[in-house]
């Protein structure tokens, strides 16, 4: 079982997404919400599993933590073998101190955590579309261009199992 600890929107920046995702599904490229892969989020961590008495101590740092407003504003992909497009957040030092702060937190007690998560190899992003080929890539990129900023407002923070798709809420404003 994976889980995922991910930064989930307001509702402006939630439609802004699903916009996007549906402009995807319209021209025929499967969006994460057509492959009924929930809501709108960045990852700030992903791990084999994150235990209950770390879940608890993730929350009460969460509460004391200012949470920065999320600029996702690069369309992009990474180089990989599951080709994805993404959009990528604005990194600034409140969202970096945030990441920091949480895998502090997590340190020595995550099982089996992901190196592409951890602190120096993160890519802050909101997966549009997972799993298409190159073709299907380039005309997703043609169909979103030019993409206007969304300006994401952390509205809930939880734990997702990644095989159920249920959330352990830590943190709701």
């Amino acid at each position: 079982m994976v889980q995922a600890l991910e930064a989930f929107f307001d509702e402006p920046a939630e439609e802004a997404v699903r916009e996007l995702w549906r402009r995807l599904d319209s021209a025929g490229i499967p969006s994460l919400a057509s492959r009924g892969k929930g809501r709108p989020h960045v990852t700030f961590a992903v791990a084999g599993g994150i235990p209950a008495r770390s879940r608890a101590e993730l929350a009460s740092e969460l509460r004391l933590l200012s949470l920065p407003t999320i600029w996702l504003y690069t369309l992009g992909t990474f180089p990989t073998t599951e080709t994805q497009l993404v959009l990528t957040a604005v990194v600034d030092a409140e969202l970096l101190a945030v990441h920091s702060a949480i895998h502090e937190v997590l340190a020595n007690r995550a099982k089996n955590p992901s190196a592409y998560y951890m602190p120096g190899a993160w890519v802050p992003h909101c997966t549009l579309s997972r799993e298409i080929d190159t073709a299907s890539l380039a005309s997703a990129m043609s169909t979103l261009h030019p993409i206007r900023p969304i300006k994401a407002r952390v509205r809930e923070i939880g734990i997702t199992d990644t095989a159920t798709g249920e959330v352990d809420s830590l943190l709701v404003r």
